[in-house]
């Protein structure tokens, strides 16, 4: 029976509503903190930029962030919002002093819905506002006000102070994870010069701006010194990594981080191929000129537009309303300011051309094993048995492209069991017939001439670079075993060598599956370590039946359903900063045989040092 349409069908909906009703087009996928664009990390980042902003346009150079039994505290120490006008600012959509370009010129926050989107999230919002002696207090409950006092004088220093503290209705158990923050917060740092911003009382300041985040994220050897170049608005830094396949960016408008680029980052790229062609006077390919390469860049946008509320992605053609475009303002600084470098330094110049020459003569060795790979794909067809896709994908315009996620498995009866429980729109499922190859120190020759990799790179469709990624979420899921443990290693191993982007832009995760099931006749509860099951036996009392699970293919569709719904448990797999990737693949992977038994008898956990420790743990 379809539904009558007519005038009582349809409703308007309060701000407040919308944004909890409809939250992924305010900060994009919700999630549980385990990404690093997670929703909560959004509610964060937008209110940190509009203290940023403040501290652009020369108002308070210090920023304070803490996190306290999940709640957040921001404070900066900028000019305060106007006394009268808090309430608005904070819970009256389309309001703010960002429409005046005269106030905020070339900042991120354009469209007065940040503050709000966060308000309207949150399960506590609190914002104080400080300024020409005096100060506001509002307190709110799910975007509603539940206190407001009134205007009374202050001597604290002047700024705006908000807390917040997510709501599980919409975030469910959420946490937050360090290493997200850390990074999000030194972007800040690096992007700002002369800006303090103080997380949990560490101390974030950087002074060379973009030369700083280069050497902070670049792992491995470098080919020649780090080009830097500051002109106006526009500065970046590059070079080439000795170890990295494909093209790495972190590219920022007005000190956003668009993590899917945009127009200046596609500007930025045809530039380089530019300016290098004509220097060598050589018709290089451009794969050969970008292959390795790392790049920072930023620019400043007056009026940016980007293609969401989230800001990932740049699309503004021109510098300002009554500018030049960008392509053409990133062009000329690139090649000027990189035409002269290489005129003056000879040594980089033959070093980079070094680097083409041997990108040049590793794609022609490699075009014909490529060949052959594509036609054996062709034969078997991305629907083997192999991959069980999804409808939607990470490419797609759909609202649910966050949550697409390929699932990679061990053997038929896993993936069998993932297969029946999926969601058919955005999960797939890739199962491998055994242990894959160990290709620690092999060229990427090995990706095309390994069935099970060829496969796997084909079927993520990242052959050129990750800007083709189909899926969001790549997700190992192997048994809670030594052979599991291996299996992960050695595709930990696979994207850490061939393709660190992956991992960089926090697209890899582990599944947690549980170890136990604890149940009576009453309550069944899933426990994912010892704790949680020592919590089972407590509550569910006397004699609860207690089952191991050895595999994943012990698990039945209908238990897998709840382990990778809503409820699904990830552990991201992170690189810190103070980690080199090629130093973990040579000590886990490589053959330094005597370095690693000499490890693992220095951790070596004996049967009695187990059972000491249980018997600890229940109190015997």
């Amino acid at each position: 029976m379809t539904e009558n349409y007519s005038e009582d069908t349809v409703r308007s909906l309060d701000w407040r509503e919308h944004i909890r009703i409809r939250p992924g087009m305010y900060i994009g996928k919700l999630g549980d903190g385990a990404s690093h664009d997670d929703g909560i990390y959004v509610l964060i980042k937008e209110i940190v930029d509009n203290a940023v902003d403040e501290f652009t346009m020369g108002y308070g150079k210090t920023i304070e962030v803490s996190i306290k039994d999940q709640t957040v505290t921001i404070r900066d120490f900028g000019r305060g919002i106007p006394l009268s006008k808090v309430v608005d600012c904070v819970a009256k959509i389309n309001t703010g002093a960002k429409y005046d370009s005269k106030v905020f010129k070339k900042v991120v926050g354009l469209n007065g819905v940040g503050a709000k989107a966060v308000n309207a999230l949150s399960f506590y919002f609190r914002i104080q506002s400080i300024r020409d002696g005096a100060t506001k207090i509002v307190e709110f409950e799910r975007g509603n006000i539940v206190k407001e006092e009134k205007e009374q004088p202050c001597d604290l220093r002047g700024g705006t102070i908000i807390s917040f503290k997510p709501d599980e209705q919409i975030f469910g158990h959420y946490h937050f994870l360090s290493e997200h923050l850390e990074k999000m917060l030194w972007n800040y740092a690096f992007l700002n010069n002369g800006l303090t911003i103080i997380f949990n009382g560490q101390r974030y300041v950087a002074k060379n701006g973009l030369l700083d985040l280069l050497e902070t994220n670049i792992d491995g050897p470098i080919l020649y010194p780090i080009i830097h170049v500051r002109e106006g608005d526009c500065e970046f830094a590059f070079t080439h990594s000795e170890k990295l396949y494909g093209e790495e960016y972190h590219s920022f408008v007005n000190g956003q981080h668009t993590s899917q680029g945009g127009t200046h980052q596609a500007a930025f790229r045809e530039a380089i191929v530019k300016t290098i062609r004509e220097f060598y006077k050589k018709d290089f390919d451009p794969g050969d000129i970008r292959s390795s390469v790392v790049v920072a860049l930023s620019i400043k946008v007056q009026e940016p537009v980007f293609e969401s509320q989230t800001k990932t992605k740049l699309g503004s053609t021109y510098i300002a309303p009554d500018g030049q475009t960008i392509r053409n303002y990133i062009t000329d600084i690139v090649k000027r300011n990189l035409d002269n470098y290489l005129h003056i330094n000879s040594e980089t110049a033959e070093a980079l051309l070094r680097k083409i020459m041997a990108s040049e003569k590793e794609r022609k060795d490699l075009a014909g094993i490529k060949k052959l790979a594509k036609e054996s794909v062709k034969k078997v067809s991305l629907h083997n048995r192999k991959l069980r896709d999804c409808r939607i994908h990470y490419t797609d315009n759909h609202e649910r492209r966050f949550q697409t996620t390929l699932f990679i498995t061990e053997g038929d009866s896993a993936s069998g069991s993932i297969t029946k429980a999926r969601d058919v729109n955005t999960q797939a499922v890739f199962s491998l017939k055994g242990k894959p190859l160990n290709c620690y120190g092999l060229s990427k020759r090995v990706v095309y001439e390994n069935d099970e990799f060829n496969m796997l790179h084909a079927a993520l469709n990242i052959e050129e670079d990750i800007d083709n990624l189909r899926y969001n979420n790549i997700v190992v899921a192997t048994d809670a075993d030594v052979d599991g443990s291996h299996i992960r290693l050695l595709l930990l191993t696979f994207f850490l060598q061939f393709f660190p982007d992956i991992v960089k832009a926090g697209h890899l995760y582990i599944l947690q599956t549980p170890l136990f099931r604890v149940r009576n006749k009453q309550k069944t509860i899933y426990c994912y370590n010892e704790d949680e099951r020592k919590q089972a036996l407590t509550e569910l009392g006397a004699k609860p039946e207690i089952t191991r699970f050895k595999g994943l293919g012990e698990i039945s569709p209908d238990e897998f359903k709840h382990f990778i719904g809503a409820n699904i448990r990830l552990d991201p797999v992170i690189m810190k900063k103070d980690m080199s990737i090629p130093t973990i693949l040579s000590f886990y992977m490589g053959k330094n045989t005597p370095d690693r038994q000499n490890f693992i008898i220095d951790n070596l956990r004996t049967e009695e040092d187990v059972v000491e420790q249980e018997a600890a743990d229940f109190g015997f």
